[in-house]
């Protein structure tokens, strides 16, 4: 967006009202001892550090937020008495890829790694939109938490992103939002496409869940601004689902791994108020996989593959 745009937009549009609603947002799922994401993220580290041993430090850095980035690699090459970092091992703990997450991400840890003078290879974990440990992982927690709720309809409640940053990941210009198929398959066309990874990560969890094709759903959700966004909508979807006849609708959050304010708050008390209102019977929010020993042993799994894919040979 151009600079004069921009500045519009933050300062007559974000600025003004966005703070307020967020801060009420926040207000109503923080928690005695903090923010959830903070909360899991630091349980999260702890369980990993101690799956992978001695011969491996942890660290968690956020890319908006506290602990920075900075101060995550800070923590990993601090001079503990510990045998010194030879590599690292980044992880953007974000499912499918986009340039706004995990490119930036990414963009953010080179910049710092630059500015501290740190001169180590590091070994970046592709994405695991339908790695077996995360896909698994998020199967027993959906399976954990339904229970007995026996849901009509299971939705897959992705988190938005703009339509023109899809396009630009497209180097032929003619496939993603173009074809009415491009997201049935990952190739040439389209390995990086976010789009493409949440309806992998789909396909995969109805195989391991056992679900039929239509009783689930694709959706969007954290649409923000005028631009045009990816469809459908989450709250398009649930007036479309009570149409249905549908009244017991679970929906799961796959484009997290640990409960925020657009899975607890979003979902978890904004979804379900809409889906009263549309008189639906229940809504079941599906916790992310969060710290769950099964995650943690994906997870686990995600760094060791990451390390020998980049080791050099024997």
């Amino acid at each position: 967006m151009p600079a004069a745009l921009r500045w519009l937009l933050l300062n007559c549009v974000i600025l003004p009202f966005r703070p307020r609603r967020s801060a009420a947002a926040y207000r109503s799922i923080w928690t005695p001892d903090g923010s959830p994401l903070l909360l899991l993220g630091v349980e999260l580290r702890e369980k990993l550090g101690k799956t992978l041993g001695g011969e491996h430090r942890v660290a968690l850095g956020m890319r908006y937020g506290n602990p920075s980035i900075e101060a995550a690699v800070r923590e990993l090459m601090s001079d503990d008495g510990g045998a010194p970092v030879r590599e690292i091992i980044a992880v953007p703990l974000f499912p499918q890829y986009a340039t706004a997450s995990t490119g930036s991400a990414m963009a953010k840890l080179g910049e710092v790694l630059a500015a501290l003078e740190i001169d180590l290879p590091v070994k970046l974990a592709a994405p695991f939109f339908d790695h077996p440990g995360f896909i698994t992982a998020s199967a027993e927690v959906a399976q954990s938490a339904v229970g007995d709720f026996a849901p009509d309809h299971v939705v897959m409640s992705f988190h938005g992103l703009p339509e023109s940053q899809v396009r630009a990941l497209d180097a032929t210009g003619a496939h993603c939002l173009v074809k009415d198929d491009c997201c049935d398959a990952i190739g040439p066309a389209n390995p990086s496409c976010y789009r493409a990874q949440c309806f992998a990560t789909a396909r995969a969890l109805r195989e391991a869940l056992s679900l039929a094709e239509e009783t689930t759903t694709v959706a969007f959700q954290s649409r923000l601004g005028r631009a045009k966004w990816l469809e459908p909508d989450l709250t398009h979807v649930l007036p479309e689902l009570a149409e249905r006849g549908v009244e017991k609708l679970a929906v799961m959050c796959p484009a997290f791994v640990a409960d925020c304010l657009e899975t607890v708050e979003e979902v978890g008390i904004r979804a379900r108020e809409q889906w009263a209102s549309l008189g639906g019977e229940a809504l079941c929010l599906v916790p992310c996989v969060n710290a769950e020993p099964s995650w943690v042993k994906g997870l686990a799994e995600i760094v060791h593959e990451t390390a020998r894919e980049h080791a050099p040979p024997a």
